[in-house]
């Protein structure tokens, strides 16, 4: 097994926590099915589509679940008397569960069903506040001499 140790990397680095974890976590998970399998598209600078292969499921049976950076879509075959007996069963019809770490401000646009893949459309959407902004410099404030009032009453007097 091919563990890559970020304690080093954890020592030195504030706030990074959450990406060591992913990476952790991915490399634990990589080892596991691949089934169904998908495509991954990036169709904008903010737009992207995961593409799965589930053909012989039906919309009823497919279960799309959107957290918090984190994409579930889970896939429950309905068991159906089938009227003869098969020789051959080469068509999956198992259930399944993928899981898609999402980043931070993605959230799922469409989900659609047809002709034996589903697709699922993600955006980006960075709140304003969290947008790079342009920040002019304006010119310097002009000095004035501040005038001493208990000056001006001497020179009256």
């Amino acid at each position: 097994m091919n563990r890559f140790d970020f304690t080093p990397y954890r020592r030195t680095m504030v706030g990074f926590d959450r990406l060591f974890d992913l990476l952790e976590n991915q490399n634990r998970m990589s080892g596991g099915d691949n089934y169904p399998p998908f495509n991954i598209e990036r169709r904008g600078d903010d737009a992207y589509r995961i593409t799965l292969a589930v053909a012989g499921f039906k919309p009823a049976e497919i279960d799309i679940t959107a957290q918090q950076n984190l994409l579930v879509i889970q896939g429950k075959k309905s068991e159906e008397a089938s009227a003869g007996q098969f020789l051959h069963v080469g068509i999956a019809s198992r259930g399944f569960e993928r899981r898609f770490e999402l980043a931070d401000y993605v959230r799922v646009e469409d989900a659609n069903l047809e002709d034996g893949m589903l697709t699922i459309d993600l955006v980006r959407e960075v709140p304003d506040a969290m947008k790079p902004k342009k920040i002019a410099v304006g010119t310097q404030k002009v000095l004035s001499v501040v005038k001493d009032d208990s000056a001006d009453k001497t020179e009256a007097a």
